[in-house]
This record gives C-alpha cells, sequence and structure tokens, in this order.
C-alpha cells in the first residue's frame, strides 16, 4: 500500500513519521511545495519506505497526478485546498483522509462521484472536527432520545501568554474565523447560525488547566448528519479564562473586521493590521501545549433521564517531541490510513467520521487512539 501525505507542516510530518511506522504501509510519500520542508519531514521519519517530492499543492492536475499513483492520501492542506485535494482523489481513484471539515456541505455533494470512482473520502478527520464527531454521535446511538449534544474542544497553551492567554500554533487568520463568522449548531431539530463569540459559558478541567470558558463555533459535518436524531447540537471553542471576553471587545471595536476603511486616505483591513500586532502578543518560546475535549449527550434511556460524557486533557509527547494538537489532530487520520490499507472499511463515498466510526467501529478505533497515547475516559449519569 502507498500513502500520499500532502502538506508537511507540523501535523503533516507527525503524520508522515508514524505512517512509517505501519506495518500495513509499504510506502510513504511526503509532498509539498516548499523543497526544504520536505526534506525536514523526510530527515526526521527516518524510515527507508519514506520519500519526499516538491509540487505545487495549488494545482488540481499535479495533485491529481501524484494521487493516481497512490492507494491512500491524507491531506494536511489549508482550508482553500481542502475541497480540490478530495476532487482530485475522486479523479485518481484514490481512498483520502481530509484534515479540514469546512465546507462539508459542498464536501458531500461529491458523494455519487466518490462511490462511482470506488473510494473513501473522510472529511474533518482530526480532533474537533473528528474525535468530537464521533463521540457526539456515538452519544445520541447509546440513547433512545437525545436531546442535546455538545461538543467542547480546544488547544492550549501549556504556559499560556499575556494579556490573552493563548498562543498561536495554526495560522492567527484561521483562528479569528472563530470571532468573526457565524457557528452552524441545531436547535428544535434545525440548522440555524449562531453569532460568533456568544453562549460563553465557564467550566473547569482537571489541573494543570483549572477555569476555562467557551464560546460556540461551527458544528461543521455533524449539523448535518446528526440534525435529525437530536433536539440540540452545538459545538464550542475552549480557551483560558478571560480570552474569549477580550476577543469579544476586540471584535466589537472593529479590529477583527477583514472590511477595509479609510485612514490618511488608504483603505486599510484592521483585521490585517490587527494580526501582527496579536502575533506579537501569542507566540512563545515554548512548543508544550495541552488539548481538551468534552462531549457531552443528554436524553432519556429505558425512561430515565441520562448523561452520557466523554473527556481528554492531553498534553505535549516531551518524549517524542510533538505537540498534543498535532498528535490529536494526526493520529485520528494515521489510524483511518491504517485501517483503509488493513481493508476494515469497506463503505464508500464521502463521508463524515462520525458515518465511520460509529457501531462496531467504535470501541475499536478509542482503544487503538489510547494505545497511541490519546486517553478519552467516560462517565454516565442516570437519575
Amino acid at each position: 500500500m502507498r500513502v500520499v501525505v500532502l502538506g508537511t507542516g507540523m501535523i503533516g510530518s507527525v503524520i508522515v513519521h508514524e505512517l512509517g511506522g505501519v506495518a500495513s504501509i509499504d510506502e510513504v510519500i511526503a509532498v509539498d511545495a516548499v523543497s526544504a520542508s520536505v526534506e525536514r519531514c523526510v530527515a526526521g521519519a527516518n524510515s527507508s519506505k519514506v520519500t519526499g517530492r516538491t509540487a505545487a499543492l495549488d494545482d488540481y492536475d499535479r495533485v491529481a497526478a501524484l494521487l493516481s499513483e497512490a492507494d491512500i492520501a491524507v491531506s494536511c492542506l489549508p482550508h482553500g485546498l481542502s475541497l480540490l485535494a478530495i476532487k482530485a482523489a475522486i479523479a485518481a481513484r484514490c481512498h483520502l483522509i481530509d484534515l479540514v471539515g469546512s465546507k462539508y456541505e459542498e464536501k458531500a455533494e461529491l458523494n455519487e462521484q466518490a462511490l462511482e470512482a470506488g473510494v473513501l473520502i473522510v472529511p474533518g478527520a482530526g480532533v474537533a472536527p473528528g474525535i468530537a464527531n464521533f463521540l457526539a454521535a456515538r452519544g445520541i446511538e447509546l440513547l433512545d432520545e437525545a436531546d442535546e449534544a455538545v461538543m467542547l474542544c480546544g488547544g492550549l497553551p501549556r504556559h499560556p501568554l499575556p494579556p490573552l492567554w493563548y498562543q498561536v500554533v495554526f495560522r492567527l487568520e484561521s483562528l479569528l474565523g472563530l470571532c468573526t463568522k457565524p457557528a452552524l449548531a441545531v436547535e428544535d431539530g434545525e440548522l440555524v447560525k449562531l453569532p460568533p463569540l456568544t453562549r460563553l459559558e465557564r467550566l473547569t478541567f482537571p489541573e494543570p488547566v483549572g477555569e476555562c470558558e467557551a464560546v460556540v463555533t461551527d458544528a461543521h459535518s455533524t449539523a448535518y448528519t446528526l440534525r435529525a436524531k437530536v433536539k440540540r447540537l452545538y459545538e464550542k471553542t475552549v480557551r483560558y479564562k478571560g480570552h474569549w471576553e477580550k476577543m469579544s471587545v476586540l471584535a466589537e471595536l472593529g479590529f477583527l473586521d477583514e472590511t477595509p476603511i479609510e485612514v490618511d486616505g488608504t483603505l486599510v483591513s484592521p483585521q490585517r493590521v490587527a494580526i501582527p500586532l496579536l502575533e506579537r502578543k501569542m507566540k512563545g518560546g515554548s512548543n508544550e501545549d495541552i488539548t481538551v475535549l468534552r462531549v457531552t449527550v443528554t436524553g432519556t434511556r429505558g425512561g430515565k433521564r441520562t448523561k452520557l460524557e466523554w473527556e481528554m486533557v492531553d498534553a505535549y509527547d516531551a518524549d517524542r517531541r510533538i505537540t498534543s494538537m498535532a498528535k490529536t489532530t494526526g493520529f485520528p487520520a494515521i489510524l483511518l490510513a491504517e485501517w483503509m490499507a488493513e481493508d476494515k472499511l469497506d463503505i464508500r463515498g464521502v463521508k463524515a467520521i462520525e458515518d465511520v466510526i460509529i457501531g462496531r467501529h467504535f470501541d475499536p478505533f478509542v482503544q487503538a487512539l489510547g494505545n497511541r497515547g490519546i486517553a478519552i475516559s467516560f462517565r454516565e449519569e442516570i437519575e
């Protein structure tokens, strides 16, 4: 089995390294537009199975040609290239796991094409979207009637930087989208779009995390796949206490707006000015991070009020020098690639991860994550 990994950044490099150690995979090809990034990735993998190539990953024909040589692909590309990679994989008849969960509705429209090509495309296969999705689906599956599913997740710095108590890991532009774009959710079984930075709630995670706060963010595919099965469904993004309140002030004042305003006769986007200013306060010397996840599903089972809850508090892996965000985002994709290589997934089409890791696949997948160091606890409360 040959696997192509598109993108050799922080997460892509971890995926390449880990896939090099999977027995059912014979060859891993790491691809990026930046040759130095490819070289670092291949050297870090330290495996005879791993080779590298440099290619323009915004070129559909080039990507399709690369994937035509592969059985499976993992896309670690920016949001803007996600749909291109999926279309190229279908044309190349190559299974694909995509870390990006945005624009699910557009991706789902390619389901018939994927079925005809005989391939499985899994978008949003990270932590959130990803792990959070199939935990919510499992909770709904276990209840007779599901009233509410809430997916809470956040990547947190181990040593938060004032005044926003956060540290940039991904591109700041993507993070600011959480503050500016409406959040897709489900209420009364219907799709709704909620204003950004709303539904603020306080919560606590075990030490060393402590007090946090969360606001509603986009529920991605779960809003479509689970809305007929639950009355209310939300995703919320977690930050340390005080972060969202301060970001709300910046948003209210207009500092995060993309629309240009005139300053001394020149049109300037407030967000383009804000980004470098914010980055100066959110970049630190430590890569140590923590990823928190809590998925709560409430409803009834056997006539009794029931609450099902899964929780994960994952920390930076000092032994392997892997950030928690790279681990929790990349390892679900690695396991999916491994299962595809071993013919454990006979489903085809464009399928959200909650439609793949469900039923008989759920427990083995969670156990496999645990074997790789991602521990997810579960508790149940019955009134």
